[in-house]
């Protein structure tokens, strides 16, 4: 079983190896809105990058389906209507993704 500070660095590396791939700055962004909003859909995400970038709502989505999937530092709350699903940025990681958005 891996210790909190072992998940915590392959955590890291999983976010350093993601923005690493960051061409434009959008992932950078992303991270950046979340780190101070905390919670939001996807469509509350889609309007925030829509206006720094051209995107779509499918890229948002699955830009945001990456970080919480493969990168693990979103909780996805799921409302009982299946209405809107809502990601929150996880308490333990946000020093974390703060550090690595200011980083160039």
């Amino acid at each position: 079983m891996r210790s909190a500070a072992d998940l915590k660095n392959e955590i890291e590396k999983r976010l350093k190896n993601y923005l690493s791939r960051d061409k434009n700055g959008i992932r950078r962004t992303l991270l950046n809105i979340f780190v101070k909003a905390k919670s939001l859909t996807i469509a509350e995400t889609h309007k925030r990058l829509a206006d720094k970038f051209e995107v779509s709502y499918q890229s948002v989505a699955s830009m945001v389906g990456i970080i919480a999937s493969r990168i693990g530092i979103f909780h996805v709350i799921k409302s009982k209507d299946n209405d809107q699903t809502c990601y929150k940025l996880k308490d333990q990681y946000a020093d974390l993704v703060e550090r690595a958005v200011s980083c160039t």
